[in-house]
């Protein structure tokens, strides 16, 4: 089994910046393929960021010029780094893991930005 926990929501104000975490731990055979989602209240969940499995870069058009998607891979560890937030970014944000063809998701952890 595979576990993904994540870190670092919480609440802050428009223009400020947050920092995300998620650590992949378990039965890990290869390299994760890892990214991050978001929900926002009566919302589908959305791509924010993610790896591909060649190890480019993916980012919504909405939060190109300001996220950051970075890896450790020898701790199985993805981060998000998240700047000049605006309210429009409160949501539920979602770590992904694909691993050995099996998709894997995290319990989610609550981003609130203020105006």
């Amino acid at each position: 089994q595979v576990q993904l926990v994540e870190s670092g929501g919480g609440s802050v104000q428009a223009g400020g910046s947050l920092r995300l975490s998620c650590a992949a731990s378990g039965r890990i055979f290869s390299t994760p393929v890892m990214g991050w989602y978001r929900q926002a209240p009566g919302k589908q969940r959305e791509l924010v960021a993610a790896f591909t499995n060649i190890g480019s870069k993916n980012y919504a058009n909405s939060v190109k010029d300001r996220f950051s998607i970075s890896r450790d891979n020898a701790k199985n560890t993805v981060y998000l780094q998240m700047n000049s937030l605006k309210p429009e970014d409160t949501a539920v944000y979602y770590c992904n893991a694909l691993i050995s063809l099996m998709n894997y998701w995290g319990q989610g952890t609550q981003v609130t930005v203020s105006s």
